[in-house]
């Protein structure tokens, strides 16, 4: 049994990926960064309010403090958008587009720039999202597969195929 997608990594499946790392290998590092981030903000609009001595007006030890909770809710909101566009920064030229062939062996990833041959040993986790399957290979590392231009079967057989394949369960993201 042979499949093969072509995936474009563009800033959704950037997105798509980082959020699959994120809910699946840093998952616990994840959990304490939003609630230390959800603290500092409460921490922050509770001095902002406790400084009210002089009423409403806005000082600039005020302003800092409101901008500085402003940006942490921001970037915690937007993580995985923030992380997407880094990696889509990062990537090398030519690698924008690829075709990856699973077959019983192993599978093989082709760009512009080369091929390269995986071994299915070499998976972490698995993750699924509503568009992409991810593969993810270490805390920093994952590659994403588009279900949308998937060819030799169907999303449904393919899952089947790499939960058989590297003995692991694949997980759902939503």
């Amino acid at each position: 049994m042979e499949f093969v997608f072509e995936t474009i990594y563009n800033q959704k499946a950037l997105t798509a990926m980082a959020k699959g790392i994120r809910k699946t290998a840093r998952k616990k590092r994840s959990k304490r960064s939003h609630i230390f981030g959800c603290i500092v903000i409460a921490l922050a609009l509770l001095l902002a309010l406790l400084d009210m001595k002089d009423g409403i007006a806005f000082t600039a030890n005020r302003i800092v403090t409101l901008l500085a909770a402003l940006v942490i809710f921001i970037v915690l909101l937007f993580e995985d958008q923030i992380n997407g566009y880094v990696a889509r920064k990062r990537m090398l030229p030519g690698t924008e587009k690829s075709k990856v062939t699973f077959t019983e062996d192993g599978f093989y990833s082709e760009t512009e720039i080369g091929k390269s041959e995986w071994n299915y040993d070499k998976i972490l986790l698995l993750a699924e999202t509503n568009d992409y399957f991810v593969f993810v290979f270490s805390q920093s590392h994952a590659q994403v597969y588009d279900k949308n231009n998937l060819s030799g079967g169907t999303a449904q057989a393919f899952r089947q195929f790499i939960c058989e394949r590297t003995g692991k369960a694949m997980t759902t993201i939503k």
